[in-house]
């Protein structure tokens, strides 16, 4: 959301003149009415895109019959829309302060001269601003984004000072009453919220007994009526303050008063809050992509601060006022970067930027010429990496199975016992480390509640944590004693892709560096492996051109109707397995399954008909003995399946025979070692998950009950 200082309104859009154009209007009706019941009858019948396709053919006749005839009929006169529209931010809001997209989970966010042009992540929205005579007036709208469009077109709004948020139903429903921002009993102060108030009962009982009344279900009404409460013989500033103290859970709060509306109060335990700093403007958001075609200098707030946001600048106190330092930093990402480049999602987008994912993650980490690795400045020293006992890697979701495919690649690499935990079990079973356990913490965002939660835990226990991680200066990197940045770039799709292979390049670097001041690998080893990774990122490429030439869509033609999945994996294959099937699962709402192929007889055979597809992953490293013995092994189970008459589809290495006779679908890849192919593995696996979820009709960059960032246990 922006401020603009100026009393400049839109003007209003209007027709000259429509000599027949009231005829070809009420063609157009007809047509979209028809349109609309032949999609109706046709969806039980036809699959999903062939239905929006035949209204989309009807759409365009309908648009034809309204443009086609010279008639007269006056386009909207918008060229002062698009004049006010185009000016950029800094120019519409001269020195005032901007608070961008303090969303749930915001892609990217402006809000230029009183008009919100942002996308984001949600199922709520809605605008607070203080208008011009320092009442605070509010939009909502349930559903998308485009409904609040809607509304703000029907009832425009202008001010100097706003915020905006989306949400998911924590607690309440997720309906238009319960939707952010939330009031106190006088509308005098508005507030958004990240995270659950963990008392908010306790605090909502004693507050109704003072005389309060409550109009949501929500545990966020609770923290405005407190500032209300407090305010009366507190300035804003320290209301907010007070009302903190007496919050018991995690949260990431913005404040505006109208009472005091020349500044924005942030503060933050627990989701993730940054502050961003522009040429005399300034924001808070919950996500750094909000903010990049604004500004790339940026800090974090940390757990306990609070920053009171003015035109003056941006000052960051502690819980009792105490002057905090956080110094800013320039992030490298680009706001091109957060847009779709001409695809139609953004998680296809992705699926295609992982080459370059893959190469920016080991640049200026390795030397071809000797293998050598070298890691980023620590506080681990080389002498430390030597005498660590072991390694613990917590993660959650995707960055677990990363982590699981990684404890092959330390294990082989650096012959040290590794274990793998979800970050969210961690803490609740007392696992046994110590100083000599490495604790790795894998996150894309740096801000999972678990993996954070897990991460103090290692710590709390003397466990130095090492995190690997795509966002310089988020909790986890400032917590841990040292960090490998993934350079993927943003992610902005729910579902994620090149940070989970940006994560697998990390993941081996790590491996590699430890299994040679370990002394663990031979010099020759290292080099051939670093030479056959380096090479990884243009066999991704190989793998992407396939894409082009529809054999994806066709897949998913065959399988979209599908209610159930298996995929098949063994050693390092099987983490790409899970993976595999989560991005299904994610994305269509498939049932899907990932499991080890040696457990098949063990209850899933009892699965398999002729109406279960099952993906093997059956790559093969001809060079390796290890790796031979796996591929015959998952040669066996393919025809296992076969046997009991169910759909294969295998993933294999280019030149495969074995594999290839007794499957029904065949995805060839390029030959690499095994240590690298879950890098190649994963890319088919993630473009049918995505063709089949598109197929299905399904939102894919924001799935129905997820969020990007797990902000919350």
């Amino acid at each position: 959301m922006t401020s603009d200082s100026a009393d400049q309104r839109l003007p209003t859009a209007r027709v000259d003149r429509v000599p027949r154009g009231i005829l070809y209007m009420l063609a157009a009706t007809v047509l979209f009415a028809v349109s609309s019941a032949l999609a109706k009858w046709q969806v039980a019948s036809y699959p999903f895109t062939e239905v929006l396709f035949f209204r989309n053919i009807i759409s365009l006749i309908a648009c034809a019959v309204l443009i086609l005839p010279r008639t007269g009929l006056q386009v909207f006169r918008t060229a002062r829309i698009r004049e006010h529209l185009g000016r950029s931010t800094t120019q519409a809001v001269a020195q005032s302060l901007i608070i961008v997209a303090f969303a749930l989970m915001p892609l990217g966010g402006a809000m230029t001269g009183g008009t919100m042009t942002y996308t984001l992540n949600g199922r709520q929205f809605l605008v607070a601003v203080v208008n011009g005579t320092g009442k605070i007036e509010i939009r909502r709208a349930p559903g998308k984004l485009k409904n609040l469009e809607e509304v703000l077109r029907e009832s425009p709004i202008e001010g100097t000072y706003g915020i905006g948020h989306t949400r998911w139903a924590t607690h309440g429903r997720p309906t238009e009453e319960n939707a952010h921002p939330h009031r106190d009993c006088t509308g005098q102060y508005v507030v958004v919220h990240n995270g659950i108030i963990e008392n908010y009962l306790e605090l909502k009982e004693k507050l109704q007994r003072e005389g309060h009344k409550f109009v949501t279900e929500t545990d966020t009404e609770i923290v405005a009526h407190l500032v209300e409460k407090y305010a009366k013989e507190l300035p804003f500033e320290e209301a907010v303050r007070k009302t903190l103290k007496d919050l018991r859970g995690i949260y990431s709060l913005v404040f505006l008063s109208a009472k005091d509306p020349q500044k924005l109060i942030a503060a933050r335990i627990g989701p993730p809050s940054v502050i961003g700093l522009g040429d005399g403007e300034y924001f808070v958001a919950s996500d750094i992509p909000a903010l990049l075609e604004h500004t790339r200098k940026i800090f974090f707030l940390a757990d306990g601060d609070v920053a009171v946001l003015s035109r003056e600048g941006v000052r960051v106190t502690d819980l009792d006022g105490k002057p905090v330092d956080r110094p800013a930093h320039q992030v490298t990402w680009d706001p091109i970067m957060a847009e779709k480049g001409g695809y139609k999602h953004f998680m296809q987008k992705e699926i295609f930027e992982q080459p370059r994912a893959v190469r920016d993650t080991m640049l200026g980490r390795i030397s071809q010429d000797t293998g050598k690795v070298f890691l980023d400045e620590m506080a681990i020293t080389e002498k430390a990496f030597r005498e660590f006992q072991n390694v613990r890697i917590v993660a959650c979701g995707t960055s677990w199975h990363a982590g699981l495919a990684g404890k092959f690649m330390i294990e082989r690499l650096a012959r040290m016992p590794v274990e793998v935990d979800y970050g969210s079990e961690f803490r609740y079973r007392d696992p046994i480390i110590d100083s000599r356990t490495l604790t790795v913490c894998i996150s894309q965002s740096g801000e999972t509640a678990d993996t954070l939660a897990a991460q103090r835990e290692a710590k709390q226990k003397g466990s130095p944590s090492l995190a690997i991680c795509n966002v310089k200066g988020s909790m986890i990197t400032r917590e841990a004693a040292g960090t490998i940045l993934t350079h993927a770039g943003p992610e902005i799709g729910v579902a994620s892709t090149k940070a989970f292979t940006a994560q697998l390049a990390a993941l081996l670097l790590l491996g590699s560096y430890l299994g040679q001041v370990r002394d663990k690998m031979a010099p020759d080893a290292a080099r051939k492996l670093m030479l056959e990774f380096t090479r990884i990122p243009h066999k991704m490429e190989t793998i992407l051109q396939a894409d082009g030439t529809g054999f994806y869509e066709t897949l998913a033609r065959q399988y979209f109707r599908q209610s159930d999945f298996l995929y098949l994996g063994r050693g390092i294959h099987y983490p790409i397995a899970l993976e595999g099937a989560l991005k299904l699962k994610e994305i269509s709402y498939i049932h899907a399954e990932g499991y080890p192929s040696g457990e098949m007889k063990h209850g899933p055979n009892a699965l398999i008909d002729e109406n279960l597809p099952v993906v093997v992953l059956a790559t093969r490293d001809e060079t390796d003995p290890a790796s031979m013995t796996l591929y015959e092994k998952s040669v066996s189970n393919i025809k296992e399946v076969k046997a009991r008459d169910g759909i294969v589809i295998s993933v294999v290495t280019s030149g495969d025979h074995l594999a290839r006779e007794a499957s029904d679908q065949i995805i060839e890849l390029p030959a690499a070692p095994d240590l690298l192919s879950p890098l190649l593995e994963i890319i088919p696996l993630q473009l049918l998950a995505y063709h089949i979820a598109v197929r299905r009709g399904c939102d894919v960059d924001q799935p129905r009950n997820l969020a990007k960032s797990v902000t919350v246990e």
